[in-house]
């Protein structure tokens, strides 16, 4: 069963539902979503609008190899074991964003980590066991005081 079926199962409207998975930033609002549109334009669209406003996002692949001597070497954030990446998978884009803060520190500047699991335009939150994986990762960043979330295209 998935969330959908669940929020029907409950009488939870469509709406309803898509308001609540914004507010836990397992959907991103995007007006300017484009239902044919890749992975890739949005990730392409997503961090041209970062750099835009002064961020940096970087591509974070994430996975695991062989190597010739028979050995594995796995790469990318929280991907440290098979178990912590079925639990945490970090997001397609990672970076940060600079921040002013007030009223202390009025005028001083701090990075923010910024972390995005781009998705193509159509998407929607489905609550498969990757797109947990991928929220339990948004929701650390943004407990610890990050900027994280879904997105379809907007920044």
């Amino acid at each position: 069963m998935n969330i959908h079926t669940w929020a029907a199962n409950w009488g939870i409207s469509a709406p309803a539902l898509d308001e609540l998975l914004q507010s836990l930033g397992a959907m991103s609002p995007d007006p300017a979503l484009k239902s044919g549109e890749s992975e890739a334009a949005v990730q392409t669209r997503v961090r041209l609008d970062a750099s835009k406003s002064g961020g940096r996002l970087w591509r974070n692949n994430v996975g695991a190899c062989e190597t010739t001597t028979g050995s594995y070497i796995r790469y990318g954030l929280a991907n440290e074991s098979t178990a912590i990446n079925k639990k945490c998978k970090s997001s397609d884009l990672i970076g940060i964003k600079p921040i002013v803060i007030e009223p202390r520190h009025v005028g001083s500047v701090i990075g923010q980590f910024v972390a995005r699991e781009v998705k193509h335009g159509a998407w929607k939150y489905a609550a498969t066991g990757r797109e947990v994986a991928q929220l339990n990762f948004l929701n650390l960043v943004n407990a610890m005081g990050g900027d994280a979330k879904f997105t379809t295209g907007d920044y």
